[in-house]
């Protein structure tokens, strides 16, 4: 099978270091397309792998096709390549709010349509992914792109219902977390400690926390009561926290960023 992308930008770039690293795929099966000649150049520097500024051909050599562009381009680059698809095509989506009903309207032909929503911690092998088909995909198929996804990080299986939560939770939740760490290091700062070293201990933090939940298995507020003791600093924050509505801002930061997501 040869894998190809239409854009070469950030994502593309990550889940080509995640194939190559994890060797899922030799050079010669791959090729992407980007109208910039500059990021056709980046890419092949860091890979060595054929690059075009022409979509269709990614569409006449590879059988798996990533449309890795900017959802307001979808359209575009649909009417572009759909007089070449045929039913060996695989076509793999990465846009928010863009479904298989709404892609397959736009391809109006039967075609194998993959939708996923990755997020960016994959340009650190770190990513999570969203994945759900239509029923032209065999298992194997879906199988397949599940590897691609899981070689820079994790990738599940969904029912396309839950796409727009796979947004607000994980696709978009990057910047929440980000904004949290400038906050918090902010806080430091205002304490006396240096920016860089206030930036460190909270990335830390954040990560350490995220890995303390995922490899114990233990409940989120299991493990904030673990912190918390009586009378102590942390629930003190904790409580100035809850008073300032924090939970429920969150919550509606990722109700607000899935509706946006229906909409798209």
């Amino acid at each position: 099978m040869k894998l190809g992308f239409i854009g070469g930008g950030n994502m593309a770039f990550a889940m080509l270091k995640g194939v190559f690293g994890q060797n899922l795929l030799d050079k010669e099966h791959v090729i992407v397309s980007d109208a910039s000649e500059e990021a056709c150049l980046r890419l092949r520097k860091a890979f060595d792998i054929e690059t075009t500024q022409d979509n269709l051909k990614v569409v006449e050599n590879a059988q798996c096709i990533v449309l890795a562009v900017k959802p307001q381009f979808y359209q575009t680059v649909i009417r572009q390549i759909r007089d070449r698809i045929s039913g060996s095509h695989l076509i793999v989506t990465i846009a928010p709010g863009k479904t298989i009903e709404w892609l397959e309207e736009c391809f109006v032909k039967d075609v194998k349509i993959i939708r996923t929503m990755p997020n960016t911690p994959a340009q650190v092998g770190e990513g999570m992914t969203g994945i759900c088909a239509n029923a032209n995909v065999t298992p194997e198929e879906l199988r397949m792109v599940r590897r691609i996804f899981s070689s820079f990080g994790k990738a599940q299986v969904l029912p396309e219902t839950m796409m727009e939560a796979v947004v607000s939770v994980s696709g978009s939740s990057p910047a929440y977390v980000f904004l949290f760490l400038e906050a918090l290091a902010d806080a430091a700062v205002a304490d006396g400690m240096p920016r860089k070293m206030a930036y460190e201990f909270a990335a830390q933090a954040v990560y350490g926390s995220a890995k303390m939940m995922l490899e114990t298995g233990l409940h989120p507020g299991e493990l904030k009561d673990m912190v918390c003791s009586p009378g102590g600093t942390t629930i003190e924050a904790v409580r100035v926290l809850e008073e300032k509505g924090f939970r429920s801002s969150i919550i509606e930061a990722a109700k607000a960023c899935a509706q946006k997501a229906r909409q798209l």
